[in-house]
């Protein structure tokens, strides 16, 4: 279909558009779920169930950074305490398939972020347009990095907490495929999409929708909400706790920043 310009567009034609862009967007994460079949046993045995192994980065890094600060073995984790079983008789294909589309989702993202901003960019003035390989590849470092983030980080301290956690010696952790997978799933995406925070914040504050006096005002409440979700996902420890907190406030930080400089540069636009 040929492109049309913005004015000339109606409704229908805008659907139009969104509709290919999300076949599109479908296709490349299918194709690229597809590639990962092939390495589908690294995908689950070293990546996946990796946070799961007393051996894994993380905890290893936590280990030597306690000795380092002179506090011995409290954060060392030698051992994780639990299994996990599969109790559904598809359960296994199921997951198969759905971490294979969560990678393909995570592979094919700077292929979407293109697609949406082909999508926005009629609406963007032609300074704003030139723009496009700046805004793919922050969008797509932030996110990255906020999947590293949310697997290096919130998945194996979500992992030793729920390990490590007991209101009896009698229970024993057995823990379900399904509920495993899903925590990694939800770990892992949120923190893309959180780290994505800057971007949105741009296109907000461009809008009209948000200020950086409204980000500034409700601060303390954001520095609250962070440092519930850093206490929740990690071990009843200080060190942990910040380790999580600190990245999601400078994140929340940035974005003000971001918001501050858009808001200025909009307002010498209007004078």
């Amino acid at each position: 279909m040929a492109k049309k310009n913005l004015n000339e567009m109606s409704f229908l034609d805008h659907l139009e558009e969104l509709r290919w862009l999300l076949v599109r967007s479908t296709i490349a994460i299918c194709i690229m779920a597809f590639v990962t079949y092939f390495i589908s046993d690294y995908l689950f045995d070293t990546i996946l169930l990796g946070p799961t192994r007393p051996t894994f980065f993380t905890y290893q890094w936590f280990c030597d950074l306690s000795h380092q600060l002179g506090i011995a073995d409290s954060i060392c984790i030698t051992e994780l305490n639990f299994i996990i079983q599969n109790t559904q008789m598809e359960g296994q294909v199921n997951i198969f398939v759905w971490m294979c589309i969560l990678a393909g989702f995570i592979l094919s993202f700077p292929y979407i972020l293109w697609e949406v901003w082909k999508f926005i960019s009629p609406a963007l003035y032609e300074k704003e347009r030139k723009n496009a390989k700046v805004f793919i590849f922050t969008s797509s470092l932030l996110f990255f990095l906020g999947v590293l983030f949310g697997y290096y980080v919130v998945v194996p301290m979500s992992v030793n907490f729920v390990a490590t956690f007991s209101v009896s010696d009698v229970v024993l952790n057995q823990f379900t495929l399904e509920s495993y997978m899903g925590m990694v799933k939800t770990s892992v995406l949120a923190s893309g999409l959180f780290f994505e925070l800057p971007i949105i914040i741009y296109f907000l504050t461009k809008l009209g929708l948000v200020t950086p006096d409204f980000l500034r005002k409700y601060w303390k409440y954001a520095v609250i909400i962070i440092l519930i979700v850093a206490a929740i996902v990690t071990p009843p420890d200080v060190v942990s706790q910040t380790i999580v907190a600190i990245p999601m406030l400078l994140i929340y930080e940035v974005s003000i920043l971001i918001s501050r400089i858009v808001y200025k540069n909009k307002n010498k636009e209007n004078v």
